[in-house]
């Protein structure tokens, strides 16, 4: 396998060199007036007036557009708030092209103005990959969730797991703040989110020892927006959606900066009603694998959903090396789900033998708040320290109804309503010291400190035949936990002519304690664990000429069990269907071994290594009377290879393609109720496709498709995938810009798969609310004030990297 890998890597290696070896680079560098580096500058190469390649600048300025031809050209740099500038008659011939541009800021009063610039849709740095959803009309009127699950290398499974690169187990971060949320907590807050609002998406697939260390598969880090335009301005979106249902999803983002400050804010709000379908056939057998009966469950979940987020935020340069930020956050996230559900039990040779019908109501409502403030403060022209603290709650509570009726001269009514409250409180404190260590290096160190306290309480009460309502104590349940994580860091980095070297390690310990109140039915009984443990990381990046470029990574991480998993209470799926916390789940650690290639921007390839211990996984255990129980917890290693390349290329000058190819093969080994194995190959495939249309309407196709897989030790998932398609055009002389876009077009991405259990099995297929139609409508607006303070203070808010 290991001489099947290098030969094919080394005859992409050879094949694109061939391709291409008469090509170029050009390296721009966009500075201001102060010859300070502008980052995410937008640089657009043109020949004859056709534009023919997009770069962004990085934080030292620079901005590399690959793949040049020989020939004569015209480069042009636009920043927000600074003057575009124009080179003509650029020669490219026989070598790599360096050039310096400079940028004025805009001074002079106008009534608005418009930097007509545009992102690719996919970027690539040093570990992570850059996803920017404006790019992409396909990405108008959508959720967070939805464009996660469009995103290369991204997928969301039926049990709200988030993967990466066919690894589960990622840590998500918003505006680079964890939101110390799991599985259905943290789709909800994503799913309340607009698109419109996030200015880009980063998956990080070798983090660095300043992050923290969750996340055995790497980090997504949701960077919102804040506009940078000096003076009073803004966007807003609206967009109409039709899935089964209507939809639609609005948001406002407004700015105002002026002399030293820097306020904004931004409000969503988002509607959907949509319907889900899922069919399940469980099949049971005895000992000679022979079935003895079957369940059918076909099941209709029908969701109403009305989510407002708000935040507002205010940045302040007391000096030209002393700034202070402050933010807040917020959502209401509030949801409601009537459903209904058919549990036939057939004989072998599939007679009906009885009939459940269960029908159930829930209402979901979750609110968060989040403050953060910090400083930022420029000890020298090579130092900075920067201090934050942040403090959030969440407040959720869930009030279900549940209804089985089994018809006949056995027949019974069941009702049980339940009560769920349960609220998060957070509080971390985190403090990061930088210093530039001569022309090249770079250290950074830093301490931080969390807390977590959490308390959920389940009420449960049953009523038989429309009798009294009674207490059900066996499901009754009030959990209290707390826990702390306390982290210090150091990591230096140093460039060499074409060698760049980074070192890190973290260390983090952990303590938890938690307590399950007990009632007359169940015991009291409380438990707590302290661990820790030092987590390297690093990379070494080779630049074997201006068109090959080489890495290696490896890094430590772990895996924390959500609190909610570690709660014993029982949770009602169906009446043959409940979900159990486990209290003895522990962490799981990861060792990750990456190695890459990168040709030019063209061509980048990697293979990669993880191994799993203590791996997570959902377990489908199966209780004496037959109910199925599912639960999580640690089942042994698993040993994860993946070799995966990315080809982004221009095959003509209306059209861009950008293609990745990820294929894994999974090898998992552990204890559930025998020593069970299992193991997968799995390809998964995503496309972006940008075309030109004309001058004013651009158009996308877009679509992934995943293999057969397997996230969990018993679970296998058939393959699955969708196809998108998009227009975009300015209105309103370039203020405004009307998209169209259609997802999902032949609704083909639903969940699929088989489930094993130790005397069952089980199929089951869940058909997604997921082909949408929408219409969105953007506009800009503002005005820019002339005033001689303006630029200082915008020189000031730069220095001190607000």
């Amino acid at each position: 396998m290991k001489k099947r890998i290098i030969g094919l890597m080394l005859g992409v290696f050879v094949a694109s060199t061939t391709l291409l070896a008469q090509n170029y680079n050009i390296i721009i560098k966009v500075s201001d007036e102060k010859q300070l580096p502008i980052e995410s500058a937008v640089v657009d190469l043109f020949e004859k007036e056709n534009k023919t390649g997009t770069a962004i600048s990085k934080k030292n300025g620079e901005a590399l557009i690959a793949n040049v031809k020989a020939g004569t050209y015209e480069i042009a740099a636009s920043f927000t708030g600074y003057e575009p500038q124009r080179i003509k008659n650029v020669v490219v011939a026989n070598a790599d092209l360096y050039l310096d541009i400079k940028l004025k800021p805009i001074v002079s009063e106008l009534a608005q103005v418009t930097v007509q610039s545009s992102k690719p849709f996919i970027q690539r740095e040093q570990g992570k990959l850059i996803v920017n959803p404006d790019a992409s009309p396909t990405n108008n009127g959508t959720t967070v969730v939805e464009l996660l699950e469009k995103s290369p290398g991204v997928m969301i499974d039926r049990n709200n797991g988030i993967s990466l690169r066919n690894k589960s187990g990622v840590l998500v971060l918003i505006d680079d703040k964890p939101t110390y949320l799991q599985g259905a907590d943290l789709i909800s807050l994503l799913s309340s989110m607009n698109t419109s609002q996030v200015e880009k998406i980063e998956l990080i697939t070798s983090p660095s020892a300043k992050y923290d260390a969750a996340g055995n598969s790497g980090i997504i880090n949701i960077k919102t927006k804040k506009i940078k335009q000096i003076g009073f301005n803004g966007n807003l979106t609206m967009a109409a959606a039709m899935g089964m249902h209507p939809r639609t999803n609005n948001s406002l983002l407004l700015n105002y900066r002026k002399n030293k400050w820097i306020h904004y804010f931004s409000y969503g709000i988002n509607y959907a009603k949509t319907r889900m379908p899922i069919y399940a056939l469980r099949t049971y057998f005895d000992a000679a694998r022979s079935p003895i009966a079957i369940l059918e469950q076909p099941t209709f979940f029908n969701n109403t959903n009305l989510n407002n987020t708000i935040k507002y935020g205010t940045e302040f340069a007391a000096t030209d090396k002393l700034s202070f930020v402050f933010s807040f956050s917020g959502s209401l996230i509030n949801r409601k789900a009537r459903n209904t559900a058919t549990a036939d039990w057939l004989s072998p040779s599939r007679t009906i033998d009885s009939s459940i019908y269960t029908s159930s109501n829930s209402e979901n409502r979750f609110t968060t708040g989040a403050i953060s403030i910090g400083s930022r403060h420029k000890l020298s022209k090579t130092q900075q320290l920067t201090i934050d603290a942040d403090a959030a709650r969440y407040d959720l509570n869930n009030e279900q109804y549940f209804q089985s009726d089994r018809p006949g001269a056995q027949g019974y009514t069941i009702g049980t309503l339940g009560n769920i409250p349960s609220f998060i409180k957070i509080f971390s404190v985190n403090s990061n010291y930088t210093q530039d260590m001569g022309r090249n290096g770079k250290l950074e160190a830093g301490v931080k400190t969390s807390k977590i306290d959490t308390d959920n309480d389940a009420g449960y009460v049953v009523s038989v035949n429309n009798g009294l309502w009674r207490p059900d104590y066996a499901k009754s349940n009030h959990f209290v936990y707390g826990e702390k994580i306390h982290a210090a860091f150091g990591m230096y980095e140093q460039k060499f002519k074409r060698l760049t070297v980074q070192a890190g390690l973290r260390y983090e310990y952990t303590h938890y304690d938690a307590h399950q109140l007990g009632n007359i039915v169940v015991k009291d009984s409380s438990f707590s664990r302290n661990y820790d443990g030092f987590f390297p990381s690093g990379f070494v990046t080779w630049e074997a000429d201006s068109i090959h470029t080489f890495s290696f990574s490896v890094g430590r991480r772990i895996d924390r069990p959500n609190f909610q998993r570690l709660n014993p209470f029982v949770n009602i799926i169906n009446k043959y269907t409940l979900e159990r916390g486990n209290p003895f789940f522990r962490p799981q650690f990861t060792w990750n071994f990456e190695l890459s290639h990168q040709y030019k921007q063209l061509l980048h390839t990697t293979f990669s290594y993880s191994l799993i211990k203590d791996y997570f996984s959902q377990l489908f255990l199966t209780d004496p009377d037959g109910t199925l129980v599912y639960t999580q917890g640690n089942v042994g290693r698993m040993h994860n290879y993946t070799f995966s390349t990315m080809l982004t290329i221009k095959p003509a000058k209306w059209w861009s393609l950008n293609t990745e190819a990820i294929y894994t093969y999974k090898k998992l080994i552990g204890y559930v109720w025998n020593n069970y194995r299992s193991d997968v190959s799995q390809l998964t495939l995503n496309m972006n496709n940008q075309f030109r249309i004309s001058k004013k309407i651009s158009g996308e196709i877009s679509g992934s498709y995943t293999g057969r897989s397997r996230n969990d030790l018993q679970e296998l998932l058939y393959p699955f995938g969708q196809l998108n398609a998009g227009l975009s055009m300015p209105v309103m002389k370039n203020n405004g810009t009307l998209r169209f876009s259609a997802r999902d077009i032949f609704k083909t991405n639903w969940m699929e798969g088989l489930t094993d259990f130790k005397d069952a099995e089980e199929y089951f297929i869940v058909r997604r609310d997921s082909r949408v139609f929408t219409l969105s409508f953007s506009y800009r607006f503002g005005k820019n004030s002339k005033t001689t303070r303006q630029k200082s203070a915008t020189e000031e808010m730069r220095r001190v990297e607000l």
